[in-house]
């Protein structure tokens, strides 16, 4: 993935340029996207010199003309375009939700389901209605043999976090088949170790959570002194399920998360828990395969629910049910919920207003539907011609890069090109639209949406099980300012909204292009072959196809990467977790590379000008740094320090072109200066 998981999951982008959409409210009648170039000189801070620091160089200017917005926790390049991306599909929503005699039927539950999400006022006096059903399955619970039948029910209505997720996905020993899967859960904190780490401030969070635990019980009725009590309860049982989660850093090895078991060899790790209770409240038959991702943990929380009191664990649902429906429920939830998880966790001030976070739920709920919408309004055919030529180039500067490697056997090398000749490029959207049609959407009953959307998507997930694998599937929806490698499907996609400006800019040059987009594109090329996605071959399986000496040259080059992002500071005493970042950190390596080859292969005996007083080269580099442009609050940088597998913006971009001699070639660096390195890491 190119950006910050934070704004993977919400960052959307705006259309071409020029596009434009009737948009509610009186300050805005008709919105028109601003153009933002994909080099833009206002953005620089001439003042430093790229030579010292490339990312101040590039990002000095736009740091200091756009403050982070108080309802934000970060501010970059794509959270601008996500801003006003969502109010053009405000705008197309609120077109929807008031004209319903001229919508098709996609229309009406995109249109609808927003209606129902604006209506504060039903939703404010239903308060937690909604959720009273789940909770009187958790308050009538008489024996802890009725555990999996009620967890099997709650998963498969309610939001929240019960224990443990189960899903379905590709079976990483034979990616053509689909097999269930079950995961470790469970925790309200963002990951294990802020239930572990003994440092002052992971002490003091864990008192703050402690607190959002009592006062969102209370507001679900419960007296203080019981709330306080049960929190402590609740947070005993999360700590041991944290205890026993595998670290962020051993889920990124395949082979640690990938446990294939009958349902015998299930039943008999979880001695204490009924397995085919909760698939038959899940409304499933019990699956012959299952993924057990990691069987010390289903091992721990087997013995959790058989020996800890049942009303602790009754208090345990409870909390989750009313947790994770909080966004979902009256003011007085929402803002609970923000306090902790939006102000304490992460420093953002403020609250997004309504309609931002209703149409961030219609994409994540229907989001093939508001994606078709977005795509017949922005998305033209020259973008995918001149995106799929671009990739072509790129793969084949990756096919010349692993021929020319001094490092890697001819025997690995064949496997190599054959996995890069495997690879299927998507761009855009996909070919068949999600047919929503089974969803019941109603304009006055938000909460209702919500469940039968949850469940349309659960049910989807497990019918998917023992059926051949559909590869024109996308795991984003086409508004979408990111772009990703799937290791099992082996592809590449990039969703319309990540190709357009100032990402993608058919006004300007090749050159900020190609580091751009280019970059983008090499990036996600490059993670079939990173330290995660170089374990998969050409079918997408769980397969060594390197011999022992190529692998330990490759980890040893690799390790290189992991021992440079280790020495940059994020915030007080956290350094990158590099072991955390280094897929990304050597794809943005790898993928700038690859962009660099094939812009000189594009734009090879063509005569190059100077513009705004930067060569070609140097528009490449800045083109390819500018897209990282962001600020973010100090708790949100604690925050990714600990979660996130991307390194801090300044260090993808520093740390990146500090490895190319080609950037010390084009500004003309000298030997001494930050951005020379006197020993260069690279791989591909």
């Amino acid at each position: 993935m190119r950006s910050n998981t934070t704004l993977a999951a919400a960052a959307l982008i705006i259309g071409m340029t020029g596009a434009s959409f009737a948009a509610p409210g009186n300050d805005a009648p008709l919105y028109e996207f601003p153009y933002a170039p994909s080099l833009d000189v206002t953005s620089l801070d001439t003042s430093a010199n790229p030579c010292e620091d490339l990312y101040q160089y590039s990002c000095g200017g736009w740091i200091k003309n756009n403050p982070i917005p108080e309802d934000q926790s970060s501010w970059s390049v794509y959270g601008k375009l996500f801003q006003d991306n969502q109010r053009f599909l405000w705008g197309i929503l609120d077109v929807l939700a008031k004209t319903t005699d001229t919508r098709n039927a996609s229309q009406q539950k995109i249109g609808d389901y927003f209606a129902a999400c604006m209506n504060e006022a039903a939703i404010e006096k239903k308060g937690m209605q909604s959720i009273q059903p789940f909770l009187n399955e958790i308050n009538t619970l008489q024996s802890r043999s009725a555990l999996p039948a009620l967890l099997g029910s709650l998963s498969l209505k309610a939001s929240g976090a019960f224990y443990f997720d189960a899903g379905s996905s590709q079976d990483f020993s034979d990616s053509a088949q689909i097999i269930a899967v079950v995961s470790a859960g469970g925790l309200g904190l963002p990951e294990r170790d802020y239930y572990l780490k003994k440092d002052k401030k992971s002490l003091e969070l864990r008192r703050q959570y402690l607190q959002h635990i009592a006062s969102t019980l209370q507001l679900g009725g419960d007296a203080a002194s019981k709330a306080n009590a049960q929190a402590r309860r609740i947070m005993a049982i999360e700590t041991v399920l944290a205890k026993a989660t595998l670290t962020n850093v051993e889920q990124r090895d395949p082979y640690k998360v990938f446990h294939r078991m009958d349902a015998s060899a299930v039943q008999k790790l979880t001695p204490d828990f009924a397995w085919s209770a909760y698939w038959k409240a899940m409304g499933r038959e019990q699956p012959a395969i299952v993924n057990v991702t990691e069987p010390a943990f289903f091992k721990k929380m087997s013995r959790l629910l058989a020996r800890a009191p049942l009303d602790d664990l009754k208090s345990y649902l409870r909390w989750h049910v009313i947790s994770g429906s909080s966004p979902l429920l009256s003011k007085a939830f929402v803002d609970a919920n923000f306090a902790f998880y939006g102000n304490t966790l992460a420093g953002t001030p403020k609250l997004t207003p309504r309609w931002q976070r209703c149409v961030t739920q219609v994409d994540q709920q229907l989001g093939d539907a508001l994606g078709q919408e977005f795509v017949a309004r922005t998305f033209g055919p020259k973008i995918k011609d001149d995106t799929l030529r671009m990739t072509t180039q790129i793969e084949d500067a990756m096919q010349q890069e692993i021929n020319h490697l001094d490092w890697m056997s001819d025997a690995t090398k064949q496997r190599a090109i054959e996995k890069l000749h495997g690879i299927a490029n998507k761009v855009g959207y996909p070919d068949h639209w999600r047919d929503y049609s089974a969803i019941d959407i109603q304009p006055d009953d938000f909460y209702g949406n919500t469940m039968r959307a949850r469940m349309f998507e659960v049910n989807r997930q497990f019918e998917k099980i023992g059926k051949p694998v559909d590869h024109g599937e996308w795991d984003m929806t086409p508004p979408t300012v990111n772009a990703y490698y799937n290791p099992m499907m082996n592809d590449i996609n990039f969703p319309a909204g990540v190709l357009q400006p100032p990402l993608y800019d058919a006004k300007l040059d090749d050159a900020p292009n190609y580091g751009n987009t280019g970059g983008t594109i090499g990036h996600e090329l490059t993670h079939a072959f990173d330290d995660q996605g170089r374990q998969f071959d050409a079918k997408g399986n769980l397969k060594d196809w390197w011999n022992d000496k190529d692998a330990t040259k490759f980890k040893n080059r690799a390790q290189c990467i992991v021992t440079q992002y280790g020495k940059y500071k994020v915030i007080d005493e956290l350094y990158i977790k590099s072991e955390l970042t280094q897929g990304e950190d050597i794809a943005d390596l790898g993928g700038l590379i690859l962009a660099w080859i094939a812009w000189k292969t594009e734009t090879q005996g063509k005569e190059l000008a100077s513009v705004d007083g930067l060569t070609p080269d140097q528009r490449f580099f800045v083109g390819a740094a500018q897209w990282a442009c962001s600020s973010t609050r100090p708790e949100t940088a604690r925050l990714h320090a600990l979660t996130d597998p991307h390194s801090p913006a300044k260090y993808r971009i520093n740390g990146m072109v500090v490895n190319m001699p080609q950037f010390e070639q084009a500004f003309h660096c000298k030997k001494g200066q930050a951005m020379v390195a006197e020993e260069r890491c690279r791989i591909w």
